[in-house]
């Protein structure tokens, strides 16, 4: 029984550099609050404000390092919430998703795409894939055992690269739907 650890990947903003100097200020860069779990990933000091149509939702965190494109990554509460509709994607696949504002201390931003609920995923090493007898892009399922809310989770993709860590992403509502607080682990079902 194969088994891989479960993370829970709350709200979170991707920015670019130079978005990061809109919101923040000129010559401002990223302040590491903590290392995450994927290798160069980190949690920031820095926060931002999220603006929908319907309502904002403040203090939400930003991931460094900075990336090529600025990404907002939510659930489908926070969807309803903002009042966008988010569509399900990989993280990257930005083109035609929905727009959003955003407001940093120093200026704000709109984007016209690039607010997404991401797919849930798998991270591997291609040891790890080769481990679970996993491909790149392959869709698996994934059972999480918890006290009383045990769920098989489908449509999981697997992601494979050198750059990662063996690690299983969900947002906070599939985190809350299987119970899945804590360290905990999957079983992947091919």
């Amino acid at each position: 029984m194969a088994k891989v650890l479960v993370e829970t990947s709350a709200r979170h903003v991707h920015l670019t550099e130079e978005h990061i100097q809109i919101l923040f200020g000129e010559g401002a860069t990223l302040t590491k609050k903590k290392d995450l779990s994927q290798p160069g990933q980190f949690a920031c000091e820095e926060r931002v404000t999220v603006v929908g149509p319907k309502k904002s939702i403040e203090r939400v965190s930003i991931l460094g390092p900075a990336r090529a494109a600025t990404q907002v990554e939510i659930s489908f509460t926070d969807a309803r919430t903002l009042g966008v509709d988010a569509p399900v994607r990989e993280s990257g696949d930005v083109a035609g998703s929905a727009g959003c504002k955003l407001i940093g201390p120093a200026g704000e931003i709109e984007i016209s795409e690039g607010v997404i609920i991401a797919k849930r995923h798998i991270h591997f090493t291609p040891e790890d894939a080769a481990e679970f007898g996993v491909e790149d892009k392959q869709i698996v399922s994934v059972k999480i055992d918890s006290d009383g809310r045990s769920l098989i989770f489908g449509d999981v993709v697997v992601r494979v690269s050198p750059k990662f860590k063996a690690a299983m992403h969900i947002d906070t509502d599939e985190a809350n739907a299987a119970c899945a607080f804590g360290q905990i682990y999957g079983e992947v079902i091919l």
